[in-house]
Protein backbone atom coordinates (compact mmCIF):
# COMPACT_ATOMS: atom_id res chain seq x y z
CA UNK A 1 0.00 0.00 0.00
CA UNK A 2 1.40 3.51 -0.98
CA UNK A 3 1.54 6.22 1.71
CA UNK A 4 0.20 9.29 1.02
CA UNK A 5 3.05 11.58 2.71
CA UNK A 6 3.96 14.53 1.61
CA UNK A 7 7.47 14.79 -0.28
CA UNK A 8 8.35 17.47 1.42
CA UNK A 9 7.85 16.26 4.95
CA UNK A 10 9.98 13.61 3.88
CA UNK A 11 12.60 15.79 2.61
CA UNK A 12 12.66 17.69 5.92
CA UNK A 13 14.01 14.73 7.21
CA UNK A 14 16.53 14.34 4.72
CA UNK A 15 20.03 16.50 3.41
CA UNK A 16 19.37 17.89 -0.10
CA UNK A 17 19.68 15.43 -2.38
CA UNK A 18 20.30 17.18 -5.11
CA UNK A 19 20.00 16.05 -9.06
CA UNK A 20 20.38 13.11 -10.29
CA UNK A 21 21.23 11.11 -13.52
CA UNK A 22 18.00 11.18 -15.81
CA UNK A 23 15.04 8.72 -15.19
CA UNK A 24 14.13 5.66 -17.16
CA UNK A 25 11.15 3.53 -18.18
CA UNK A 26 12.90 0.06 -19.22
CA UNK A 27 15.77 -1.41 -17.41
CA UNK A 28 18.39 0.00 -20.37
CA UNK A 29 19.80 3.14 -17.97
CA UNK A 30 19.50 1.64 -14.72
CA UNK A 31 23.14 0.87 -13.76
CA UNK A 32 24.30 4.37 -15.29
CA UNK A 33 21.32 5.77 -12.97
CA UNK A 34 22.80 3.72 -10.08
CA UNK A 35 26.06 4.76 -10.48
CA UNK A 36 25.05 8.35 -10.68
CA UNK A 37 22.41 8.20 -7.43
CA UNK A 38 24.77 6.51 -5.22
CA UNK A 39 26.79 10.27 -5.24
CA UNK A 40 22.97 11.69 -4.56
CA UNK A 41 22.93 9.34 -1.48
CA UNK A 42 26.33 9.93 0.07
CA UNK A 43 26.00 13.63 -0.27
CA UNK A 44 22.44 12.86 1.95
CA UNK A 45 24.82 10.52 4.14
CA UNK A 46 24.44 7.06 3.15
CA UNK A 47 27.19 5.32 4.31
CA UNK A 48 29.28 2.25 3.59
CA UNK A 49 26.84 -0.27 3.58
CA UNK A 50 24.00 1.46 2.25
CA UNK A 51 25.91 2.29 -0.98
CA UNK A 52 26.96 -1.61 -1.42
CA UNK A 53 23.24 -1.96 -0.96
CA UNK A 54 22.72 -0.30 -3.87
CA UNK A 55 25.39 -1.33 -5.63
CA UNK A 56 23.73 -4.73 -5.64
CA UNK A 57 20.20 -3.82 -6.16
CA UNK A 58 18.65 -5.28 -9.21
CA UNK A 59 16.10 -3.45 -11.78
CA UNK A 60 12.66 -4.87 -10.14
CA UNK A 61 10.33 -5.87 -13.34
CA UNK A 62 7.64 -7.34 -11.19
CA UNK A 63 7.76 -3.95 -9.68
CA UNK A 64 7.10 -1.97 -12.28
CA UNK A 65 4.39 -3.96 -13.58
CA UNK A 66 2.49 -3.82 -10.11
CA UNK A 67 2.93 -0.08 -10.13
CA UNK A 68 1.11 -0.14 -13.92
CA UNK A 69 -1.54 -2.32 -12.72
CA UNK A 70 -3.32 -0.95 -9.34
CA UNK A 71 -6.92 -2.20 -10.01
CA UNK A 72 -8.15 -2.76 -7.04
CA UNK A 73 -8.63 0.93 -5.47
CA UNK A 74 -10.72 1.73 -8.00
CA UNK A 75 -13.51 -0.72 -7.01
CA UNK A 76 -16.63 0.28 -4.85
CA UNK A 77 -15.62 0.49 -1.14
CA UNK A 78 -18.27 -2.83 -0.69
CA UNK A 79 -16.74 -4.45 -3.22
CA UNK A 80 -12.99 -3.35 -2.09
CA UNK A 81 -13.50 -4.68 1.51
CA UNK A 82 -15.12 -7.92 0.43
CA UNK A 83 -11.75 -8.31 -1.66
CA UNK A 84 -9.86 -7.61 1.11
CA UNK A 85 -11.54 -10.17 3.16
CA UNK A 86 -12.67 -6.98 5.64
CA UNK A 87 -14.69 -9.25 7.58
CA UNK A 88 -11.64 -11.83 8.09
CA UNK A 89 -9.96 -9.07 9.31
CA UNK A 90 -12.50 -7.83 11.74
CA UNK A 91 -13.18 -11.11 13.30
CA UNK A 92 -9.77 -11.83 13.94
CA UNK A 93 -8.71 -8.52 15.03
CA UNK A 94 -11.36 -9.05 17.60
CA UNK A 95 -9.55 -12.01 19.02
CA UNK A 96 -6.45 -10.80 18.39
CA UNK A 97 -7.27 -7.62 20.82
CA UNK A 98 -8.93 -10.31 23.27
CA UNK A 99 -5.84 -12.15 23.53
CA UNK A 100 -3.46 -9.18 24.34
CA UNK A 101 -5.70 -6.33 25.62
CA UNK A 102 -2.65 -5.12 27.62
CA UNK A 103 -0.43 -5.03 24.85
CA UNK A 104 -2.70 -2.54 23.01
CA UNK A 105 -4.11 -0.24 25.71
CA UNK A 106 -0.13 0.47 26.54
CA UNK A 107 0.10 1.35 23.10
CA UNK A 108 -3.06 3.69 23.53
CA UNK A 109 -1.65 5.43 25.98
CA UNK A 110 1.02 6.47 25.00
CA UNK A 111 0.33 6.99 21.20
CA UNK A 112 -3.55 7.91 21.67
CA UNK A 113 -4.36 6.03 18.96
CA UNK A 114 -7.09 2.99 19.41
CA UNK A 115 -6.38 -0.97 19.03
CA UNK A 116 -9.02 -0.95 16.32
CA UNK A 117 -7.13 1.28 14.05
CA UNK A 118 -4.05 -0.55 14.94
CA UNK A 119 -5.56 -4.16 14.22
CA UNK A 120 -7.24 -3.03 11.08
CA UNK A 121 -3.95 -1.24 9.47
CA UNK A 122 -2.07 -4.78 10.55
CA UNK A 123 -4.44 -6.81 8.81
CA UNK A 124 -5.03 -5.40 5.95
CA UNK A 125 -1.34 -4.59 4.99
CA UNK A 126 -0.22 -8.33 5.92
CA UNK A 127 -2.59 -10.47 6.80
CA UNK A 128 -1.27 -9.71 10.65
CA UNK A 129 1.92 -10.81 8.92
CA UNK A 130 0.89 -13.60 7.31
CA UNK A 131 2.49 -12.63 4.51
CA UNK A 132 4.88 -9.37 4.40
CA UNK A 133 6.34 -9.60 0.54
CA UNK A 134 8.41 -11.14 -1.22
CA UNK A 135 10.06 -8.79 -3.31
CA UNK A 136 13.59 -7.58 -2.16
CA UNK A 137 13.04 -3.52 -0.47
CA UNK A 138 16.24 -2.13 -1.74
CA UNK A 139 16.00 -3.33 -5.33
CA UNK A 140 12.20 -2.21 -5.33
CA UNK A 141 12.25 0.80 -4.08
CA UNK A 142 15.43 1.81 -5.75
CA UNK A 143 13.96 0.66 -9.16
CA UNK A 144 10.85 3.34 -8.25
CA UNK A 145 12.96 5.94 -7.86
CA UNK A 146 15.04 5.43 -11.23
CA UNK A 147 11.41 4.95 -12.87
CA UNK A 148 10.39 8.37 -14.58
CA UNK A 149 6.61 7.93 -13.92
CA UNK A 150 7.25 9.29 -9.84
CA UNK A 151 10.75 9.50 -9.45
CA UNK A 152 10.48 12.62 -6.93
CA UNK A 153 7.95 10.47 -4.46
CA UNK A 154 10.48 7.59 -4.00
CA UNK A 155 13.90 9.02 -4.60
CA UNK A 156 13.77 10.10 -0.62
CA UNK A 157 12.48 6.69 0.06
CA UNK A 158 15.26 5.00 -1.99
CA UNK A 159 17.92 7.46 0.64
CA UNK A 160 16.10 6.51 3.28
CA UNK A 161 16.06 2.29 2.63
CA UNK A 162 19.79 2.82 2.33
CA UNK A 163 19.98 4.56 5.43
CA UNK A 164 17.94 1.65 6.82
CA UNK A 165 20.26 -0.48 5.80
CA UNK A 166 23.59 1.79 7.35
CA UNK A 167 21.17 1.46 10.55
CA UNK A 168 20.76 -2.20 10.80
CA UNK A 169 17.06 -1.97 10.23
CA UNK A 170 16.98 -3.91 7.00
CA UNK A 171 19.66 -5.35 4.61
CA UNK A 172 19.97 -5.72 0.45
CA UNK A 173 18.02 -9.03 0.83
CA UNK A 174 15.30 -7.91 3.06
CA UNK A 175 11.75 -9.27 1.46
CA UNK A 176 8.88 -6.42 1.53
CA UNK A 177 6.45 -5.52 -0.81
CA UNK A 178 6.50 -4.80 -4.61
CA UNK A 179 6.60 -1.12 -4.07
CA UNK A 180 9.55 -1.72 -1.72
CA UNK A 181 7.07 -1.14 1.71
CA UNK A 182 8.44 -3.35 4.64
CA UNK A 183 7.54 -5.14 7.81
CA UNK A 184 4.09 -5.86 9.40
CA UNK A 185 2.48 -3.11 8.21
CA UNK A 186 4.36 -2.06 5.30
CA UNK A 187 6.06 1.27 6.31
CA UNK A 188 7.69 3.20 3.00
CA UNK A 189 11.42 3.54 3.82
CA UNK A 190 11.23 6.96 4.40
CA UNK A 191 8.49 6.42 6.79
CA UNK A 192 9.89 3.82 8.65
CA UNK A 193 13.55 6.12 8.63
CA UNK A 194 11.32 9.05 10.41
CA UNK A 195 8.86 7.29 12.53
CA UNK A 196 10.06 3.78 13.34
CA UNK A 197 10.59 3.32 17.34
CA UNK A 198 12.47 0.70 19.11
CA UNK A 199 9.62 -0.72 21.42
CA UNK A 200 11.44 -3.74 22.51
CA UNK A 201 14.64 -1.74 23.62
CA UNK A 202 16.89 -3.77 21.93
CA UNK A 203 18.63 -1.25 20.42
CA UNK A 204 17.39 -1.80 16.90
CA UNK A 205 14.01 -0.85 15.01
CA UNK A 206 12.82 -4.08 13.61
CA UNK A 207 9.74 -3.51 10.98
CA UNK A 208 9.50 -7.45 10.92
CA UNK A 209 8.79 -7.20 15.24
CA UNK A 210 5.74 -6.80 15.90
CA UNK A 211 5.80 -4.68 18.65
CA UNK A 212 8.46 -2.30 17.14
CA UNK A 213 6.02 -2.07 14.17
CA UNK A 214 2.72 -1.33 15.91
CA UNK A 215 4.59 1.54 17.66
CA UNK A 216 5.93 2.79 14.70
CA UNK A 217 2.53 3.12 13.14
CA UNK A 218 1.04 4.20 16.06
CA UNK A 219 3.67 7.12 16.43
CA UNK A 220 3.16 7.78 12.83
CA UNK A 221 -0.25 8.35 13.14
CA UNK A 222 0.11 10.26 16.24
CA UNK A 223 3.03 12.71 14.59
CA UNK A 224 0.68 13.18 11.66
CA UNK A 225 -2.02 14.90 14.28
CA UNK A 226 -3.94 12.20 15.98
CA UNK A 227 -6.37 13.38 18.59
CA UNK A 228 -6.32 11.13 21.33
CA UNK A 229 -10.03 10.41 22.16
CA UNK A 230 -11.19 11.54 19.23
CA UNK A 231 -13.14 10.07 16.28
CA UNK A 232 -11.80 8.67 13.18
CA UNK A 233 -14.82 7.79 11.03
CA UNK A 234 -15.19 10.37 7.83
CA UNK A 235 -16.13 13.33 8.79
CA UNK A 236 -14.46 13.11 12.48
CA UNK A 237 -11.21 14.58 13.45
CA UNK A 238 -8.72 11.67 13.09
CA UNK A 239 -10.07 10.46 9.71
CA UNK A 240 -7.90 12.84 8.03
CA UNK A 241 -5.08 11.46 10.02
CA UNK A 242 -5.95 7.50 8.41
CA UNK A 243 -5.44 9.48 4.71
CA UNK A 244 -1.97 10.03 5.56
CA UNK A 245 -1.67 6.60 5.58
CA UNK A 246 -2.71 6.00 2.10
CA UNK A 247 -4.33 7.71 -0.69
CA UNK A 248 -6.85 5.43 -1.31
CA UNK A 249 -10.66 6.75 -0.29
CA UNK A 250 -11.66 2.70 0.19
CA UNK A 251 -8.76 1.95 1.90
CA UNK A 252 -9.28 5.13 4.38
CA UNK A 253 -12.76 4.27 4.57
CA UNK A 254 -12.07 0.35 5.11
CA UNK A 255 -9.81 1.21 7.87
CA UNK A 256 -12.20 3.72 9.72
CA UNK A 257 -14.98 0.89 9.31
CA UNK A 258 -13.13 -2.33 10.36
CA UNK A 259 -11.22 -0.56 13.31
CA UNK A 260 -14.89 0.83 14.91
CA UNK A 261 -16.10 -2.55 14.24
CA UNK A 262 -13.09 -4.40 16.28
CA UNK A 263 -13.11 -2.03 19.00
CA UNK A 264 -17.61 -1.85 19.47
Amino acid sequence: MLRTVLITAIALSLPAIGHTAPCGNTSAGFEAWKADFAKTAKRAGVKKKGLQALAQTQYANRTIAADRNQKSFKYSLDKFMQVRGASTIVAQGRQRKARNPQFYAALERQYGVPAGVLIAIHGMETGFGNFMGDSQVVSAITTLAYDCRRSEFFIPHAIGALKLVDNGSITVATKGAKHGELGHTQFLPGNALTYGVDATGDGRVDFYNMTDSLASTANFLRKKGWKPGRGYQPGEPNFAVIQQWNAASVYQQSIAIMGWRIDN
